[in-house]
């Protein structure tokens, strides 16, 4: 498991390293100078979405900025076992993330395993650029995109425009599992 507490320290180092000040990555990022610094400093890190966003703006991959630093390779592969869980217990939300291909570098689309929580009953709203694609391979959730709600069941699947409010719940007393795949250009 990634410790959350290591990706804001690993987005620090990484805006050190390129001498870039908060309010400079912050801009680049768009999101506020207070937000990046709570991110560089919390014990939590923010959605994927967000970290999408951040390592965008500091011209580096997702594995970068998790720490994976892994050498080019054409094909990769990643074993069940390998998985690196990103926990988001205790959020509002309570979303978690299976990486699925840490070890390929430099990709341009970021899959993992979501798990959203029976429990959940909201629901942070995100929206970042790009679009996205989720599979239900377990339980069924309610999506909802822009001002429309949709009921993808085991078997669906949703393709969306990610600049468009979104969210999922599960739609009953089961945690749903997607497979996500995330395109930022």
């Amino acid at each position: 498991m990634i410790p959350e507490s290591q990706i804001g320290k690993n987005i620090k180092a990484l805006r050190l390293s390129q001498q870039q000040t908060l309010e400079a990555l912050a801009a680049k990022a768009g999101i506020t100078k207070g937000y990046l610094s709570k991110v560089e400093n919390s014990d939590k890190a923010p959605p994927v979405s967000t970290l999408l966003v951040i390592a965008k703006a500091l011209g580096v991959t997702m594995s970068q900025l998790l720490g994976e630093d892994n050498p080019p390779v054409r094909c990769s592969v990643v074993k069940k076992s390998e998985r690196k869980l990103m926990a988001r217990n205790g959020t509002v939300f309570g979303y978690s993330f299976e990486t699925l291909a840490h070890h390929y570098f430099n990709k341009k689309m970021e899959p993992y395993i979501l798990t959203i929580p029976a429990a959940s009953k909201e629901s942070a709203i995100f929206q970042h650029e790009g679009e996205e694609m989720m599979l239900v391979v377990e339980g069924t959730m309610l999506f909802y995109h822009g001002g429309e709600e949709y009921i993808v069941e085991t078997g669906d699947c949703v393709y969306f425009d990610s600049s468009i409010p979104h969210y999922g719940l599960a739609a009953d007393n089961r945690d749903v599992k997607c497979v996500m795949v995330i395109y930022v250009p």
